[in-house]
């Protein structure tokens, strides 16, 4: 599932090409998404420019005059810019076109993804306005994240997965996050003192931030806006490695299941 980094690198992949122009129409071959499309998209879009390209969460927005359309990648899509209209496959549903001719493509074999429009304020939309803040924002740090899991029994890998604590720590980047913190993920967040959640809350940012860097993950059906893979998986510590060395102590990396996910940390190094 494409994280909040692989979201940021494929929203600065299409704001070059999308920031400013004039949209000519929207096709929409597949309506049947994770929510349906609107049917009047198109004719809500046409005529409008894009006047800025936004990420909130795991949500893109593409702010117009009369709205915005807020897109989600879902668990396997991607968008895609094209520079003339190659012939649709299978699964690509959608088509933003441009009056430049130039149009974002969206991919999305498992159709767990959305493109939703939404009027006034796109934060208030519904399934943006009970979100947690951004981790690299400011607002995200140890006076915040105390206040929140002061009194949760909930392991904290759970609890910093939580989109309505923080957004877009997802199953990598957390169980990354915590390894490098030296927190056990199964750790409840009552039990962990300041001094350990100022240091994760540093991790997570870094974390997140050498993801971007690298332009995210490689994971099954993710390439950005050029069609080119993430690295962050290459330098992984933990994630994936199960029964691999530690790349710090040597041993072996474990794994459990948490919330129906898969967790991987050093036994030794998360003690």
């Amino acid at each position: 599932m494409p994280e909040l980094p692989e979201v940021e690198t494929t929203r600065r992949g299409i704001e070059a090409h999308l920031l400013h122009e004039c949209i000519k129409e929207i096709i929409v071959r597949n309506g049947r998404l994770r929510w349906p499309v609107p049917p009047n998209l198109s004719s809500l879009a046409t005529n409008q420019t894009i006047l800025s390209i936004r990420r909130r969460a795991k949500y893109l927005l593409l702010e117009l005059k009369n709205g915005t359309i807020i897109i989600h990648l879902g668990m396997s899509g991607s968008l895609r810019i094209l520079t003339e209209a190659f012939p649709a496959e299978k699964h690509d549903h959608i088509d933003l076109v441009l009056q430049n001719g130039i149009r974002l493509r969206y991919r999305d074999p498992r159709r767990f993804g959305a493109w939703l429009w939404a009027e006034g304020n796109p934060l208030l939309h519904p399934h943006l306005a009970t979100l947690g803040p951004e981790p690299l924002h400011q607002e995200f740090n140890a006076d915040y994240l105390s206040s929140r899991i002061v009194n949760k029994r909930t392991a904290i890998k759970q609890l910093i997965m939580d989109n309505h604590i923080v957004v877009g720590v997802g199953n990598i980047y957390a169980s990354e996050s915590l390894f490098r913190a030296k927190i056990n993920p199964s750790t409840a967040g009552c039990e962990l003192t300041r001094p350990q959640i100022s240091v994760l809350c540093e991790h997570i940012k870094a974390t997140l931030t050498e993801a971007i860097a690298a332009g995210g993950s490689t994971l099954r059906d993710y390439v950005d806006s050029d069609g080119k893979e993430g690295y962050f998986m290459i330098n992984s510590y933990v994630y994936g490695r199960t029964g691999k060395p530690c790349r710090l102590c040597g041993t072996p990396i474990l794994s459990i299941r948490q919330g129906q996910r898969a967790t991987f940390y050093c036994p030794s190094c998360q003690d």
